[in-house]
């Protein structure tokens, strides 16, 4: 900064500090920055060859000797199936290049990561090397008051005795070496399979079901084969659909064990130019590998901070995140159903919303937990430990805990599930996690969040959700997903206004396509009419029916539902009428959405609207409420239309007669509804004043005063009410005066 000029002397002396710290510029953590200074630094007149003389010295017989004392000394400590060497050695004197030393043990014995610590007179010296990325020796010497890289780093300690440096060593090598990725963490399981005699229509169509392209092919329990997409395809238009799979398997094929490191699978993979490798432990076919999760475990994301795939080499947490929105006492069932798993051999995953909401930082309960095993047996084991009540659905392999404080939570056996047409309910199936989230409707929803112990908060992501969240873009899964589940539609357009994300273009395509040919319209039923209640409830109605008729979806629930028009009028008036109402009754339950909907129907004639009902199945439920509420509001209203035609003044029984048997949703559409600005404003009478009377004297009253028990009570507290809200008699006493007069005139 201060352009001092470098001779060359001092300029040799900076570049052996680059070519040590970079491993003459080998180390992966070489910048183009190193490069550019040793290149500068070359020539303002560095000196190469002094340069290599002192890179690459030749023994001293003391260095030899302390070198012999490393090896004699070395422990090997296997820490999360990674080898690290730790020796020692003691000099009075102090003796240079230690690190020369760690460098040749690393060349002679081809240690992977190696820590050498030695004493040399009031202090220990602590040098690290390593060429694994499980180990970084920078961040193990930091621990000491040191630094560097993760290849390459040292420390000089103080007031430490060199048997407190190797117990402070060994104490940290659990906590700061990652976990060694193999086969077993990266591959797919269980694996879909063929039998060797099975034709190749029967193997194309198990490709076509689970969105699949290679498939093993077994006799008996042993793999002898492998099949394509492409073999199959090509074998079908030559008319081999009939062979048999092993007639056209590849039988010539390399296969990994669970313990496989990823360094070998990756020379397999590519240099073997294999797509699909067989996971096999003592002949049992246990998983797959395919190129996609060799790419997903070699390629890091900079996406985010907080995320990296565990099937990453390098694997970032989201437990700040876990730790900022949840509470303690769900993190702490969390880290409980992950540590049960674990006992009885089995994996537990957060998924779903409430993983994406964790990303988003915004609250959610809805704990739903997938288990690669039996998720009804873990949430057995876990209700007998913590106490809670278990509901088992074993069709589904799903269970509800539900615990005494109201915290509840659903564990699922991952699964998959296949449609055998447009639009039907799924086939379920026992599968993978990875399936399990491949059946998801959007990608923001396809996380999972792992809950081991000793991998808890890390984010799982197969098919780009996190990015998705990031950049507020709402994705399909596959191109089939709205063909399959139209419903999907209905969610699409909710998380799309709740969260503020846009479709993306390929997914409004699909969505706009499935709409047009009709596959929605063929999904009508209850699931269908209960997203159009939750995109109304968790949107602003206005906004969302707006959508919904861009995107045409408004007409596969009826012909004549459309937001415009006289539709587009009353819903406007609808939104007027809530707000009034909700400002002056926020005691007081309504049903917007029911409002919304009534106003849709309204198109319809009143057997429409019932046919409407019954075609989607809803007619003694939702539906029928709605069709009823319809049909009251019109009835008030024409009851209003005769209280009216008699007099412009008329009186507050007359009012209260034609509402009293009306219900809030029915009462509110009928304000909304009529352009009488009078009837407006008798209902609001009814909801400000009117309702809240009652008479004082009640049943009881009149048994005392020996009325004979019939007709004749509802008649007098009929009576009595409507004289009430004429004459607004208050005290008990005029309310009794009033009935012994009616009493007197009829001769009870």
């Amino acid at each position: 900064q201060r352009r001092i000029p470098i001779d060359p002397a001092e300029a040799t002396i900076m570049l052996l500090g680059i070519f040590e710290d970079t491993g003459g510029l080998t180390f992966v953590t070489t910048t183009p920055r190193d490069y550019d200074a040793a290149g500068y630094l070359l020539s303002q007149g560095a000196d190469l060859s002094a340069v290599r003389e002192f890179i690459t010295p030749e023994l001293t017989a003391v260095q030899v000797a302390l070198l012999d004392d490393l090896f004699k000394n070395r422990e090997v400590h296997r820490v999360h199936g990674v080898e690290v060497t730790v020796t020692s050695v003691s000099t009075d004197e102090y003796v240079g290049d230690l690190a020369v030393l760690a460098h040749k043990m690393c060349d002679m014995e081809q240690i992977g990561a190696l820590l050498v610590y030695a004493r040399m007179g009031d202090r220990v010296h602590l040098v690290g090397r390593s060429r694994i990325p499980e180990v970084d020796v920078g961040a193990i010497t930091r621990h000491f008051g040191g630094g560097g890289h993760p290849e390459a780093a040292s420390a000089s300690i103080r007031d430490r005795t060199p048997l407190q440096v190797h117990d402070k060593l060994t104490g940290l090598l659990p906590r700061v070496i990652k976990p060694r990725v193999t086969a077993r963490h990266i591959c797919t399981a269980p694996v879909k399979t063929v039998k060797a005699d099975d034709t190749l229509a029967e193997v194309r169509n198990l490709l076509n079901r689970y969105h699949i392209n290679v498939v093993p092919v077994m006799r008996g329990a042993r793999v002898v084969g492998i099949l394509t997409r492409i073999v199959i395809e090509r074998a079908t238009q030559h008319g081999l659909e009939g062979s048999k799979a092993e007639e056209y398997m590849s039988s010539e094929f390399s296969s990994v064990s669970p313990d496989t490191p990823l360094s070998e699978v990756r020379e397999l993979v590519v240099g073997g130019r294999q797509r699909f490798m067989p996971v096999i432990d003592g002949g049992e076919l246990i998983g797959a590998l395919t190129r996609t999760d060799l790419l997903q475990a070699l390629t890091p994301s900079s996406d985010s901070a907080i995320y990296r795939s565990p099937r990453q080499t390098q694997v970032r947490h989201a437990k700040k995140m876990i730790e900022d929105v949840l509470s303690a006492e769900v993190i702490a069932l969390l880290k409980t159903v992950g540590e049960m798993a674990v006992e009885v051999g089995m994996r537990a995953y957060l998924v779903g919303g409430m993983v994406r909401d964790l990303i988003l930082r915004q609250p959610n309960v809805d704990i739903d937990i997938v288990v690669e095993g039996d998720g009804i047996e873990l949430a057995r084991r876990i209700g007998r430990r913590l106490g809670a009540t278990v509901r088992p659905h074993k069709l589904f392999g799903t269970a509800k805990l539900i615990f005494p404080d109201g915290l509840d939570l659903d564990i699922a056996t991952a699964r998959t599930e296949y449609y055998h047409e447009p639009a039907a309910l799924p086939s379920v199936e026992q599968s993978s996690l990875k399936l399990d989230l491949s059946r998801r409707d959007f990608t923001m929803n396809s996380l999972a969040l792992r809950l081991e112990p000793d991998s808890f908060g890390e984010v799982i992501d197969f098919f780009g959700g996190f990015s998705d969240i990031k950049n507020r873009t709402i994705r399909i899964l596959h191109n089939l997903s709205f063909v399959e589940d139209p419903t999907r539609i209905m969610r699409a357009t909710r998380f799309s206004l709740r969260f503020g994300f846009e479709l993306g273009s390929q997914t409004r395509k699909f969505l706009s396509a499935s709409v047009r040919n009709g596959f929605l319209a063929q999904a009508r039923g209850p699931r269908l009419l209960r997203e159009l209640r939750m995109v109304l409830e968790e949107c602003d109605p206005v906004e969302a029916l707006e959508t919904l008729e861009e995107l045409g979806v408004l007409a596969a629930f009826h012909p004549k539902m459309h937001y415009r028009g006289k539709s587009l009028a009353l819903t406007q008036a609808v939104v007027e009428v809530l707000a009034w109402f909700e400002l002056l009754y926020h005691e007081r339950e309504v049903k917007p959405w029911m409002l919304f909907i009534m106003a849709l129907l309204t198109p319809l004639e009143v057997e429409e609207a019932r046919a409407w009902a019954r075609e989607f199945g809803v007619a003694d439920r939702e539906g029928g409420d709605l069709i009823e509420a319809v049909g009251a509001a019109r009835e008030t209203l024409e009851k209003l239309t005769k209280v009216f035609s008699k007099t412009d003044a008329p009186t507050q029984s007359k009012i209260h007669g034609a509402c009293v048997e009306t219900g809030t949703e029915a009462l509110l559409f009928a304000m909304a509804a009529t352009r009488d600005e009078r009837k407006r404003r008798a209902i609001s009478l009814y909801f400000t004043r009117l309702s809240s009377i009652s008479t004082i004297v009640s049943g009881g009253d009149l048994k005392e005063l020996g009325i004979p028990p019939g007709p004749v009570y509802r008649e007098l507290l009929g009576g009595l009410l409507d004289h009430k809200l004429d004459t607004r008699i208050t005290p008990r006493r005029e309310e009794l005066a009033w009935v012994a007069d009616e009493r007197k005139k009829r001769g009870i």
